[in-house]
């Protein structure tokens, strides 16, 4: 059970990115000269509030998970959010896949099944 908490969390908190960046794509580019011009029109964005959510669920499942388990072992499946956001970028968003990216993919998959068996 413990283990599905912590993938429930990493998807939420996956979740929460993939929204922040439709959000953001609607909204533009922000930059620090010009964040206060879109302060507005970002609160009002329902794609931000969704991403905000998957972030308070997200951190009250990992406060249970990390009230129960090391975080030694929990810690390394927040990387299963990177292979996962890369390949929804890749499908949602039309982002680039590379060659190399996928071997980095592989690789982060590869220590996150090592680190779960031990």
């Amino acid at each position: 059970m413990n283990t599905v908490m912590i993938l429930a969390s990493v998807l939420l908190n996956c979740l929460a990115q993939l929204l922040i960046r439709k959000g953001m794509l609607i909204e533009g580019e922000v930059g620090i000269g010009n964040i206060f011009h879109h302060i507005g029109p970002m609160l009002t964005n329902l794609w931000l509030w969704g991403a905000m959510f998957c972030y308070a669920v997200s951190i009250l499942l990992w406060m249970s998970v990390l009230s129960k388990v090391e975080i030694s072992y929990a810690y390394p499946f927040l990387s299963i959010g990177y292979v996962v956001a890369s390949i929804a970028g890749y499908f949602f968003f039309s982002e680039s896949l590379t060659p190399i990216r996928i071997v980095g993919i592989l690789v982060i998959c590869i220590g996150v099944f090592l680190i779960s068996r031990s």
